[in-house]
């Protein structure tokens, strides 16, 4: 894994997903390296818990919390109307937050929750946000998603999971979407100076997949994750994407380790990449 070492100073970053796991540490190493970092978070408590913690740990107040629950389209609407309120550039936007759900529930808005949270909420947020990263580029996106998309396959007729529901079926579609996604989204980015790349974080120990689950299935995946790296470690090719100069001017890959790698066969379908995109405007309601 490359070492990174950059300076950040001058840059504005968002994370989401910022007051916890791989999210919290990767805003807190933006901050030790002197960016201004947007930290979006679900729970204002906890979000200024963390807020708290990475500004006396980096010794850097341009340490800011902006709430949002990406599960509602509305939500993520009045985010970017609060971020462009306050900061006329973003050169870094990292997508994330993510969560798995034992059983199919819907937002707000009447979408599958697994999907919703994990593929549309970056889909929209990041198509939101592309004029002002195209007027501060050169500018980078990240996308986190997870080996787990190489078991995952798009069923363009059912992506709500309206017929067959498994939590971990609906996990690897939506990782698998964000790869596509940030595959047509760098192909439509080309010559703007916007990066767009996507990785998976390592097999990380923490508490997504938990949240609705019965005692005895949180014990069992609790003593999986004890196997699992730290968030710290998880953080690192997030941030080597975010802030190495290796990586300028590289757009369109799939990263693990901090390498470049193959993504699953199914992913590199440009026809797939498109009919996706379409159907995520409608569905994101852009």
């Amino acid at each position: 894994m490359p070492i990174v070492k950059s300076s950040m100073q001058g840059k504005i970053c968002m994370v989401t997903g910022a007051n916890s796991g791989i999210g919290k540490a990767t805003a807190l190493a933006l901050a030790q390296m002197g960016a201004t970092v947007v930290m979006v978070c679900r729970d204002r408590a906890r979000g200024e818990e963390a807020r708290s913690e990475i500004t006396t740990k980096s010794k850097n107040n341009a340490v800011d919390l902006l709430q949002a629950d990406l599960s509602s389209q509305q939500s993520i609407r009045q985010l970017v109307e609060h971020f462009q309120h306050h900061y006329t550039h973003l050169h870094v936007l990292i997508n994330n937050a993510g969560a798995a759900f034992p059983g199919r529930r819907e937002t707000v808005d009447g979408l599958e929750m697994t999907f919703a949270v994990n593929y549309l909420a970056p889909f929209l947020l990041t198509n939101l946000l592309l004029d002002v990263l195209k007027a501060s580029a050169p500018a980078r996106i990240v996308n986190v998603s997870s080996n787990s998309h190489e078991a995952g396959y798009i069923k363009l007729d059912d992506l709500q999971a309206e017929h067959h529901y498994r939590s971990m079926r609906a996990y690897g579609q939506a990782k698998l979407a964000v790869v596509l996604f940030t595959y047509e989204l760098a192909r439509r980015l080309q010559g703007t100076g916007v990066t767009a790349n996507c990785l998976h974080p390592g097999f990380v120990a923490t508490n997504i997949g938990q949240s609705g689950m019965g005692l005895a299935s949180r014990i069992v995946t609790r003593l999986i994750f004890a196997f699992g790296i730290s968030p710290q470690e998880g953080a690192k090719t997030s941030l080597y994407l975010a802030s190495s100069p290796e990586v300028e001017g590289v757009t369109g890959k799939y990263f693990v380790k901090g390498i470049p790698q193959r993504s699953a066969p199914i992913s590199y379908d440009e026809a797939l990449q498109r009919r996706l995109w379409e159907e995520s405007l409608t569905l994101s309601r852009f």
